[in-house]
């Protein structure tokens, strides 16, 4: 879908339009009017492209979901220094508050998907058109109204739950369901998309990008694998190996913007140039992550605002030979960069990510980066299976997947012989440098032996402040202020 980007401003038009001559009456024109329903499949798809668009936001993936990686321990903020990224420095520091500007990013920006997807699913039911666009069109709603659920209820626990579009006349003050119920809906919600959604491989050039089978059996496998229904999780993966994926023979084919949506690829976000928006305007179509991790003022990418520069005790966990290093983190003496030597100076740490920059002589201004941002990879689907296995007592089988990511990275096999315990922490650590700064590490601290793992690491790293409220974040007080049948999280 790379072509076709993801149209929220259309999609606002499609609503506007599609009311009669009276429409000055209507609501609002910056507000989505819920009673005018898609009544064709161009205007059903257009509503379906809309729903896709809240992933791109500062609020998801364009900032806040590899920020996580801050708050996890690989990396710090870096910046301009001071207060540059206060909000994010809190959050790292497991100092936040309810009133922390991050916090309630990460809670407003799933819930524009999740109305967008509810209109699908209501309206697309009633219409008569073909249908293999009615059942790709609700398979999208339903994987991604599932993704960004998942999204909710790993960062805040109960969550309210709404599954139909609210207009003026409905509750608009709703309580937080269980997060349980919460699970419950997202599991249903990628089971629906298993079976509606098709393959990557029926999608041709102007829909690659978009939700397809595989993307929601790997989905509901990393739910499952959350919720520790570990052989669940291995019949899910089970089923995305039959679909074709395969990994890049070189890990660096992940991050190279001419291979975009390749082989290894489940789902990511889709990124172009910024279509004639503004960069900071939540309808830009360009990424942040170049310009915001690119190292101050060595002149490699568009912007260079120095954010995410990994620490040394990261640096430190990978093996001599290691081929992901290189291609993950600049640092002093490796590889140039589009020809330029990298200096330690250009960071606090001495290092900054490498793995999403695009090169100034590719893309000269700061506010036009096209390259997309991975969300789910075969190699994190293979290091599921490794570890669901390991955790139903399969070591010697687990140790298969694990070592084929290994070796990808020019490693050799892990030792024979190792415990089930040996293995967990093997397989967390090669998911720590695979993974690393795709806002993976975050989730995978607070799921194991519920969340003790990632609080003992954290402590490890000298993240003292780290206590078991912090593995959810508090539900922001002007959210509570508006809705006083929200409730906040314990600690808070």
């Amino acid at each position: 879908m790379k072509n076709t980007k993801y149209f929220m401003a259309a999609m606002v038009i499609l609503f506007l339009s599609s009311c009669s001559d009276d429409f000055l009456d209507k609501q609002p024109l910056d507000t989505i009017n819920t009673k005018n329903y898609p009544k064709t499949a161009e205007e059903l798809v257009t509503v379906v492209n809309g729903a896709y668009q809240p992933l791109q936001w500062p609020k998801l993936y364009n900032l806040r979901m590899w920020t996580s990686d801050i708050m996890a321990g690989n990396s710090i903020v870096g910046a301009g220094g001071g207060t540059d990224g206060i909000e994010t420095q809190n959050m790292s520091n497991f100092t936040v508050q309810p009133d922390n500007a991050g916090v309630l990013d990460l809670w407003r920006g799933p819930w524009p998907g999740i109305l967008m997807t509810n209109i699908v699913l209501k309206s697309a039911p009633t219409l008569d058109i073909d249908e293999n666009i009615k059942d790709r069109s609700m398979g999208e709603a339903y994987f991604l109204r599932a993704h960004y659920y998942f999204i909710l209820a790993r960062y805040f626990g109960d969550v309210p739950l709404t599954t139909v579009p609210l207009n003026s006349d409905d509750n608009l003050f709703p309580s937080r369901s269980p997060v349980n119920e919460v699970y419950d809906l997202i599991i249903s919600d990628l089971k629906n998309a298993t079976q509606l959604l098709p393959p990557k491989s029926a999608y041709g050039t102007q829909d690659l990008g978009r939700a397809s089978k595989g993307a929601a059996y790997g989905l509901l496998a990393k739910v499952h694998l959350t919720l520790g229904n570990y052989q669940e999780a291995v019949d899910m993966i089970t089923q995305v190996e039959g679909l074709g994926y395969a990994l890049n023979p070189n890990y660096y084919d992940n991050f190279n913007i001419e291979n975009e949506n390749s082989q290894e690829s489940l789902f990511e976000v889709q990124y172009a140039s910024d279509g004639g928006y503004g960069f900071w305007d939540n309808e830009n179509q360009a990424s942040w992550a170049s310009p915001f991790m690119g190292p101050r003022g060595a002149n490699f990418v568009g912007g260079g605002y120095g954010w995410n520069q990994p620490t040394q005790e990261f640096m430190n966990q990978y093996e001599p030979n290691d081929k992901r290093k290189e291609v993950t983190v600049l640092y002093e003496g490796g590889p140039n960069f589009d020809g330029l030597p990298y200096q330690a100076s250009y960071s606090y740490t001495g290092y900054n990510v490498r793995k999403f920059l695009v090169p100034i002589s590719v893309v000269p201004s700061y506010d036009n980066s096209p390259m997309n941002f991975p969300v789910l990879r075969y190699a994190d689907v293979l290091l599921m299976k490794a570890e669901a296995l390991n955790e139903l007592g399969q070591t010697s089988d687990a140790e298969i997947y694990l070592n084929r990511i290994r070796n990808r990275a020019g490693l050799n096999d892990i030792p024979l012989g190792l415990s089930q315990a040996q293995f967990r922490e093997a397989v967390l650590k090669e998911r720590r440098l695979e993974l690393a700064f795709e806002g993976q590490r975050w989730f995978d601290l607070i799921r194991v032996n519920n969340g003790q793992y990632g609080l003992d690491f954290l402590h490890s790293i000298g993240k003292n402040n780290a206590a078991q409220k912090h593995l959810l974040f508090p539900i922001p007080q002007i959210e509570i202020d508006r809705n006083p049948n929200l409730t906040q999280n314990p600690g808070y």
